[in-house]
């Protein structure tokens, strides 16, 4: 069986989180809450063999726990391809996730509610934050 998608994202996130969650639960475990029928399909899906299905998802993000936006997102990149999935997000908007999330309310409450512009000041001090 070829691998097609051994390089995607979705790959590398279940199995880093796998080992992640090794010494507290076996790849079986995380299967049956993720509600696959053949735990199997853990490892197929971390070889790269298959594409997450996205009806999967938020079980998946639930037994891995992940962020279910953020393993939404790379799961739709996936399964449509970048181009699509980019077409899809300007449509409906990108899925926040909840790190995300309080980024924003962190920068409403600092802001006063303001809505401020990004300026080239404030994009380079935020960059800066994450040494970029």
């Amino acid at each position: 069986m070829t691998t097609p998608f051994k390089t995607s994202e979705v790959a590398r996130l279940i199995s880093d989180r796998v080992d992640a969650l090794a010494h507290r639960k076996t790849q079986n475990e995380i299967a049956a809450e993720a509600g696959f029928a053949n735990a199997n399909f853990i490892s197929i899906l971390k070889s790269g063999k298959s594409k997450l299905p996205l009806d999967r998802v938020p079980s998946l993000a639930k037994a891995l726990e992940v962020d279910p936006a953020y393993l939404m997102r790379i799961a739709l990149e996936q399964a449509v391809g970048v181009t699509a999935a980019k077409a899809i997000t300007e449509i409906f908007g990108t899925p926040v996730t909840a790190n995300e999330k309080a980024w924003l309310d962190e920068l409403r409450d600092a802001s006063g509610n303001s809505d401020p512009r990004i300026t080239a000041r404030r994009r380079s001090t935020l960059r800066g934050i994450f040494g970029k």
